[in-house]
């Protein structure tokens, strides 16, 4: 069972690196290797055809998401609500350390001396907490921090090398993302390596609460229930995506997009050829609720990922936040609203969410450990998520 979990991944690796090999004269991609990944060269520009197909996706997107009615679904009862207690005392610890930290990348300002530097991690390690107290409060007292706080440091641990496979594919779509401030913080290399690979355990940690906090709406996950039947063929994701990869290889604007796509569908593939829960399981059955919320869960986070990333940079001639990143996408990079991401990039969020589950599933089942982030007024999801631990 392990090694038919390890293949697929394997293969997303080997396959650009064997790709590049015949296509750059040095076998490798320009800037790879350098971390965090640097700015390596413009990006093709403006092309009004791309942003119109990429504009009617997001637009079809967006309406299902909006009247999921009109694309088919009839929806179902919702649970019943439950109950609400108060607000727990890490709620209030992590509004502190929020607002603080959100001060302090955003001010520059240096009263505390280089802790202006290290502002990103617990800004968003404060937002997490709030969330989950949020999700206590309104979930009758059960959250991902009071219920389930081993499941919850795992993910911050799965979060770390799940984003560093991201930066792996970075490189070769000619850095899509770069982090031009990286190297003014007064460290050296190596406590920034470590610096930025903590700052990744936050990624997976957030999608969760934030997919948690959903579920205190009863009403929303029963928008996307009874819908189109999708069942998808694991064998077929896997070629789609490994063949996907090497196109990105060798034409990477044309295939900027294949960083999401490509090793989505590979996972995808993997965990349906073996028969483990992940939201297509669902999807397969007209249950879209789990895909769909994790999906949103990812595109909400998106806006105060971008939002907080664009004010740390945007009022200052000093630069003090090292984690700070620009997009350098190819054909529809326009329509910047405080964000560095443009307009339609934020749709890529939505893969992304659902990306970020599957590999915290795919990591359980590999290490045996628990992958069941539900909650008890979460029981539909019971008898599926069990299978990817048993």
């Amino acid at each position: 069972m392990r090694f038919q979990l390890i293949w697929p991944v394997l293969l997303t690796l080997l396959v650009p690196l064997v790709v590049a090999w015949f296509v750059y004269p040095t076998h490798l991609p320009p800037g790879f290797g350098v971390f965090p990944p640097q700015f390596v060269e413009q990006a093709a520009g403006f092309n009004l055809w791309v942003f119109l197909a990429v504009g009617a996706g997001a637009v079809f997107i967006s309406g299902l998401i909006l009247f999921p009615k009109l694309y088919g679904f009839k929806g179902a009862s919702p649970l019943p609500q439950p109950a609400k207690q108060p607000l727990p005392w890490w709620f209030w610890l992590g509004l502190v350390l929020n607002l603080f930290f959100w001060w302090l990348m955003w001010s520059h300002s240096t009263a505390f001396g280089d802790l202006v530097y290290w502002s990103f991690t617990p800004l968003w390690w404060g937002f997490i907490l709030v969330l989950d107290g949020l999700v206590y409060h309104r979930n009758n007292g059960k959250s991902l921090f009071a219920s389930r706080p081993t499941t919850l440091f795992i993910a911050a641990l799965v979060s770390i090398g799940g984003w560093a496979y991201f930066e792996f594919y970075d490189y070769f779509v000619l850095g899509n993302w770069y982090y031009p401030d990286a190297y003014q913080a007064p460290w050296p290399y190596t406590v920034l390596a470590l610096e930025f690979l903590v700052t990744y355990s936050t990624v997976t940690p957030v999608l969760f609460q934030w997919f948690s906090l959903f579920h205190t709406f009863p009403a929303l996950p029963a928008r996307y229930k009874n819908g189109p039947k999708m069942p998808l063929n694991g064998n077929l994701m896997i070629l789609i995506g490994t063949v996907l990869i090497g196109l990105m290889v060798v034409w990477p604007y044309p295939f900027f997009w294949v960083v999401w796509i490509g090793p989505f569908a590979v996972m995808t593939g993997i965990l349906m050829r073996l028969n483990i829960w992940n939201p297509f399981t669902d999807i397969a059955k007209g249950d879209w609720s789990a895909g769909v919320l994790i999906g949103v869960a990812s595109l909400c986070n998106g806006l105060f990922w971008e939002f907080w990333n664009y004010g740390s940079h945007a009022f200052h001639t000093s630069l003090t936040n090292p984690n700070y990143w620009v997009y350098n996408i190819p054909y529809v990079d326009v329509i910047h609203l405080f964000s560095e991401m443009p307009l339609l990039g934020y749709f890529g969020y939505i893969p992304f969410g659902v990306l970020v589950w599957q590999v915290f599933i795919w990591s359980g089942k590999l290490l045996g450990f628990s992958t069941d982030i539900r909650l008890d007024n979460l029981e539909h999801l019971d008898e599926h998520i069990q299978m990817a631990t048993k």
